[in-house]
């Protein structure tokens, strides 16, 4: 008798087995349409917000830095406190109501900032924007690697590459568009039908399937506590140091509070049984140097944007829009190329794709050094391709890799600490280059040359202006290109992922 229920059960399965199969192809997809389309509108939300800074200043009536700059920098701020705490969140009640939390709150922080009264009212808003920014932000890669077969995630890292890309890309463009022909405000209110549709469609569809945890694993509010405050002061010191000065009280209370606080909540999270950062897996090497090497990327390839907006307004006389434009080769590239170099991860490894990758982007970065006054339109978009193509090699395979090290209860906060480098990295790469382009002059060349008086002014002068301006601008990039070397380096250090077990 045993044997006829045998036949029976095998003849069941596989109908059974095909159909969750099945289910499982289309929750993959939908997961990774989900995460990608919560990316891009917080991506978009951060480069359209740029673009309309003058006009919300003109509207209160104020400059465009300092208490505005607050628009911006408060929202970084909140977002590097808590991503961390976000991430480790997620490993202990899921990700789906991580995710969901995430959608209402940066959909009330935007219905919010677009109703803004005053300019106090839109910075707190933006604050409270900021969290839900962090919570997406420190589920999103997550989301696509525990649903997505380590034989695809590369795929699928790269193709959320894509979306970011596109929207850095067309940030300015739709930025600029609202602005002139609606107001303001509507940089806002943007986001809130098209986040209400994926929150919908992520209650719905996303369906999570969680590895089982202890039953007593708690969360730790000390750790999580003086790590927030140690991240946000680090913020906040990069942010503002080259316009408090460097040496001045503000600045160094606000890198002394990091110093402190990050190495207490170090320590603190050492003697824990459940910490918010599991240092064990930062101690593991392949996790670890992957980490640096994004950090060291962000550090390098986050600055041409910073920096190229200058050289393209202020010292070759081009319009926005014209800038614009000349701002989407490295974006559109690294959309290109970023789900090749996925797929390839999936079947050769990431061991050599993130070094060689980095490696290109170096290069690219000393090419775009070189530009000058004279340089011609094509001659600079060509060096800008170079960089895109380098970088969208490295992204996918180092994402693949940061995640791949970490196991599958602790993707959460190998997330959270991916977004937290993001973040990190792209704060220290504005404020090095920054302080290296203004020492040497370049701001202050840069605005002479774009002021109503140049056109007064001798041209030896104007000479003297743009030789200074330029030499300063090769400087930072070479900078950059620095960052670049140093990442290739850690790169190549981490060694093999395949060789390196997980934490456990």
């Amino acid at each position: 008798m045993t044997t006829p229920v045998r036949a029976v059960h095998r003849t069941a399965n596989p109908l059974s087995v095909h159909t969750g199969e099945l289910q499982g192809q289309m929750n993959k997809w939908i997961v990774l349409a989900l995460a990608s389309a919560a990316t891009f509108m917080t991506t978009l939300d951060g480069s359209i917000v740029n673009i309309g800074l003058p006009s919300i200043a003109h509207n209160f009536h104020v400059g465009v830095s300092g208490a505005t700059e607050w628009i911006i920098i408060g929202y970084l701020v909140v977002i590097a406190s808590v991503l961390l705490t976000f991430g480790r969140l997620a490993d202990m009640i899921g990700r789906k109501p991580i995710f969901l939390t995430g959608l209402v709150v940066f959909i009330l922080g935007s219905a919010l900032s677009g109703l803004a009264p005053s300019l106090l009212f839109l910075i707190l808003a933006r604050l409270f924007q900021g969290i839900g920014g962090a919570l997406i932000f420190a589920v999103n890669i997550a989301m696509i690697t525990s649903t997505f077969p380590s034989n695809e995630r590369g795929l699928a890292l790269g193709l959320n590459a894509v979306v970011v890309s596109l929207g850095v890309a067309a940030g300015p463009t739709i930025g600029g568009v609202i602005t002139q022909y609606l107001t303001w405000r509507w940089i806002f209110y943007v986001n809130v039908p098209i986040c209400l549709l994926v929150l919908f469609a992520a209650f719905y569809f996303y369906r999570e399937q969680r590895p089982q945890r202890g039953q007593h694993e708690r969360f730790d509010p000390l750790g999580a506590a003086l790590l927030a405050i140690g991240l946000a002061a680090l913020t906040l010191g990069l942010s503002f140091g080259q316009e408090w000065g460097w040496l001045s009280a503000g600045t160094l209370a606000a890198l002394g509070i990091s110093i402190v606080m990050l190495s207490v909540g170090v320590y603190v999270e050492a003697h824990i049984e459940h910490p918010i950062l599991n240092l064990r897996l930062v101690s593991n090497r392949v996790f670890a140097f992957a980490n640096i090497s994004f950090i060291l990327c962000m550090m390098a390839l986050f600055a041409p944007g910073f920096l190229l907006p200058f050289y393209f307004e202020e010292l070759r006389g081009f319009s926005t829009i014209q800038t614009g434009l000349l701002m989407t080769p490295i974006p559109l590239m690294l959309a290109i190329i970023a789900p090749l170099s996925g797929s390839l991860a999936d079947r050769l490894g990431s061991r050599w794709l993130a070094p060689v990758g980095l490696a290109i982007a170096c290069f690219g970065l000393f090419l775009v050094s070189q530009i000058d006054t004279q340089s011609s339109i094509w001659d600079i978009i060509w060096r800008l391709a170079i960089i895109g193509i380098g970088q969208g090699l490295f992204m996918s395979p180092n994402t693949r890799t940061i995640m791949g090290a970490a196991p599958r209860n602790a993707q959460g906060e190998a997330s959270g600490l991916l977004a937290t480098g993001r973040v990190v990295g792209q704060s220290m790469s504005v404020a090095l280059t920054g302080t290296v382009f203004a020492a040497l002059g370049g701001a202050t060349a840069g605005t002479l040359l774009s002021s109503p008086q140049a056109h007064s002014l001798p041209p030896t002068s104007i000479s003297g202006l743009q030789h200074t301006f330029v030499n300063s601008f090769h400087a930072a990039l070479l900078a950059c290109a620095i960052f670049a070397a140093l990442g290739v380096f850690t790169a190549l250090a981490r060694g093999n992922e395949e060789a390196v077990k997980k934490v456990r």
